[in-house]
């Protein structure tokens, strides 16, 4: 894991985003209620940086990969992606534009087109964008085959014939296509065999180091997050409660609910008797979030104070921030 440079220039810009979906409740679904998925949350992504994104379902960290991505849109907020108001671009200036940020999403096999050859679903984003054609766009598939681990004549073959580590490879193989500089990874791991899902990560890691990629990497499993952020910020019901450098979070977690999340990992070591604690309790309904700390429900060591005030994120010193009126008293 490389040490991020404080002097990296931010490559994504995300502010104080908002989001809200409508939902229906009740007998019949007849009662409408509105669910905050994202609560003003602000981070950024330097140039070849890995930014992890982790928390439980339902926490808001995809609702803030997919606004990056330009697939939904915020209520409010801004997104800056190369110094560019990424969410006022339109039309063929976003065309354009896009092909410097990518996606590779959680399954394969439904973001892959079942009907069309691996090597024209790797080509399509090289004829879209006029990058290549004829034969260059046939050698362009196969370099980026080869890139990604697979065989030139895989290139001729369907999804349907891959297997699920293989169509993962083909996904990042078409995100690559276009040359971005970003690239989302939205759970790109967690439909996969744990051996599977680490080559994956070694992909990806040997990209970066290749290319100078940057990555948002989004996923609810720490340790896979740890494996691969340079920094991770934690997010629980649709705000961030922790961020800075992965290896201090990993280390010494100041809030409570990132602490949960790395006791949850099992331990490797052959000879540990000490099964991984998993956190109590459920999260609350999005829309009916606790007063004052919205973790205090299920928090070891909260008090009167958590109860009624809700702790805003702040500066704990060495790039991080944590949003606990406690920080590191953990039992």
């Amino acid at each position: 894991m490389r040490a991020p440079s404080p002097t990296a220039r931010p490559l994504l810009e995300a502010e104080t985003l908002e989001k809200r979906y409508t939902v229906r409740r009740g007998f019949l679904g007849g009662r409408r209620s509105d669910l905050p998925a994202l609560r003003g949350v602000s981070f950024t992504v330097g140039e070849g940086e890995t930014l992890g994104l982790v928390g439980e379902s339902g926490s808001g960290k995809t609702t803030a990969g997919r606004i990056v991505a330009r697939l939904i849109e915020p209520d409010a907020g801004a997104v800056r992606f190369d110094g560019m108001d990424w969410l006022a671009l339109e039309g063929s200036e976003l065309r354009r534009k896009r092909r410097e940020l990518q996606v590779v999403f959680q399954d394969p096999q439904t973001s892959l087109n079942p009907r069309m050859r691996v090597g024209d679903q790797i080509g399509e984003p090289l004829r879209i964008h006029r990058l290549a054609s004829g034969a260059a766009l046939s050698s362009r598939v196969r370099e980026l085959l080869a890139a990604v681990g697979l065989p030139a004549d895989l290139a001729t073959r369907f999804p349907s014939e891959l297997s699920g580590g293989q169509r993962q490879r083909v996904a990042i193989a078409r995100a690559l296509a276009a040359g971005p500089r970003l690239v989302v990874c939205d759970e790109p791991v967690s439909a996969l065999d744990v051996s599977i899902a680490a080559q994956i990560v070694n992909l990806l890691l040997e990209l970066r180091e290749r290319s100078g990629l940057a990555y948002l990497f989004i996923a609810h499993d720490i340790a896979v997050v740890s494996r691969i952020a340079d920094r991770i910020a934690v997010f629980y019901l649709g705000r961030i409660v922790e961020e800075g450098p992965a290896a201090a979070i990993i280390e010494k977690p100041l809030h409570p609910y990132t602490a949960a999340l790395i006791a949850a990992v099992p331990d490797p070591a052959p000879d540990s008797l000490e099964p991984p604690r998993a956190l109590g309790g459920e999260p609350p309904w999005a829309g009916q979030a606790p007063s004052g700390c919205p973790f205090h429900p299920r928090c070891p060591i909260a008090r009167d104070r958590c109860r009624q005030e809700r702790p805003e994120l702040s500066d704990a010193g060495g790039a991080r921030r944590v949003a606990c009126f406690f920080p590191g008293e953990l039992p």
